[in-house]
């Protein structure tokens, strides 16, 4: 089990967990109240956030015995012994009360049920979960905690109150939140004076704390292979690479190939340069790693949760710049851009189904899932994204154009020395003046126009 202080980066999900313990500890005091101890914990979030470690937080904190399966555990070849596996798991735990049932991946046996697809073992399965959830009184000190990755997909049932009543997000950590966790997955670990673990926190924007803890690991392992006493911070440099995109990779590629490679990235890097200061690129290399031949990474000055309709274009023209590169130097394209597009595509699809953020449509969104769609909205919507996607790449095609020079000098540098890091770009790109600065704008107060002025000190 797991001790408070090993949490870290989770102070929301955190203080809903503490109330739980406090329940648990104090059943008393809370049944003088007549207050009715939630008996089920729904935890939802991407993989590798803390879900499972939050669980094993509260029983240790609590001193409850800890039951915990795998829903896929539970998910059998032959009707009746998924249910049978529910039915014994808790049974166990009232005997030993009290008690934390949690079960991991809930999506294994919780999905919508539907027509198709859903076989009568899955539904007697999830019908025994759901008899399991009912079935407790007031009285009982168990608590049914459980994980998913995708809260969306849950069938409704399962989410009613008094099953798993209290539903709580567990998202990757904020800058704050990375930089605790590297703390605690540095204790013990000799560290050299040059590692400021605030440093690595502001390079690992968007990884969760699974990822920092192979990091922190990664290093550690960098540094014993070197036969060093301390962990520098190239090693962790090193350790975040590889955790990122992968293993280096010792592909032979000819020079024909590394030259269009080269070209690639350096567009990447050029049209993060061109949109201002919003999307500064850390490093571009053309050393293969995991099932990338090369790669250019970003990472923002600061961490927003507000974007623009204008940054997402900005971000698309990013993406497809690598494509745009291969087009305005070889004249035609490689299958390279692969991973660009999806994102890309993905991107467009949020822009007009979720975010209201079209040209066409701007006041409601046009998810299915919502409502029917017409034929002619279905239409609409697909005309929309490729209005985006299209419109992206035809400003990255233009951009990249203007700017060969500077592409030329990307791409040389890549190929003479393989990786180019942030320092180095700026230098090739000194007398490049950025196109964008929408990133930079975000948050002004617009004037009013008309009769009516804006108050001299309006600030957002």
């Amino acid at each position: 089990l797991v001790a408070w202080d090993e949490v870290a980066g989770l102070e929301e999900a955190r203080a809903e967990m503490e109330e739980i313990v406090d329940f648990l500890k104090n059943p008393k005091r809370f049944a003088a109240l007549g207050a009715r101890v939630p008996k089920g914990i729904l935890l939802y979030g991407p993989p590798g956030t803390g879900k499972t470690l939050l669980a094993k937080a509260v029983a240790h904190e609590s001193g409850a015995n800890f039951y915990s399966q795998s829903a896929s555990a539970f998910v059998e070849m032959f009707a009746g012994l998924g249910a049978a596996r529910i039915r014994k798991l808790f049974d166990q735990a009232r005997k030993n009360e009290p008690a934390i049932v949690f079960i991991d991946e809930l999506d294994a046996v919780g999905m919508a049920r539907s027509g198709s697809g859903f076989n009568r073992e899955q539904d007697q399965t999830l019908n025994q979960l759901l008899v399991e959830l009912d079935g407790f009184n007031n009285r009982d000190q168990v608590v049914v905690m459980s994980a998913s990755n995708r809260l969306q997909d849950l069938d409704p049932a399962l989410l009613r109150p008094g099953r798993f009543d209290r539903q709580i997000l567990v998202s990757p950590p904020d800058l704050p939140g990375r930089e605790a966790i590297l703390h605690v997955h540095t204790r013990g670990k000799p560290l050299a004076a040059d590692v400021d673990l605030s440093v690595i926190a502001r390079q690992t924007a968007g990884l969760t704390g699974a990822d920092l803890a192979s990091i922190a690991n990664e290093a550690a392992i960098f540094a014993g292979r070197e036969n060093q006493q301390y962990i520098h911070h190239a090693h962790f440099d090193a350790a975040m690479e590889r955790v990122v995109a992968g293993l280096q990779q010792r592909k032979v590629m000819s020079e024909k190939e590394k030259r269009i490679l080269a070209y690639h990235e350096g567009g990447h890097a050029l049209m993060s340069h061109l949109m201002g200061s919003g999307f500064p690129v850390q490093k571009a290399t053309i050393v293969p790693r995991g099932n990338a031949l090369g790669y250019t990474f970003n990472l923002p000055d600061e961490e927003r949760y507000l974007h623009t309709r204008e940054e997402f274009i900005d971000w698309m023209k990013i993406a497809l710049a690598g494509r745009a590169a291969e087009q305005v130097v070889f004249g035609r394209v490689t299958n390279g851009a692969a991973n660009d597009l999806e994102k890309v595509t993905d991107l467009a699809r949020a822009m007009v189904f979720e975010y209201g953020m079209s040209e066409g449509v701007v006041s409601r969104t046009m998810r299915a899932d919502n409502y029917s769609l017409s034929e002619e909205t279905k239409k609409l919507r697909d005309l929309e994204q490729a209005r985006l996607t299209d419109g992206a790449y035809g400003e990255a095609v233009r951009l990249v154009t203007k700017h060969r020079a500077a592409l030329d000098r990307l791409a040389n540098g890549l190929l003479e020395k393989e990786t180019l890091v942030r320092d180095e770009m700026q230098a090739l790109l000194a007398d490049v003046d950025p196109e964008s600065s929408m990133s930079e704008t975000v948050g002004r107060v617009v004037p009013i126009r008309g009769e009516v002025e804006a108050p001299k000190d309006a600030d957002f």
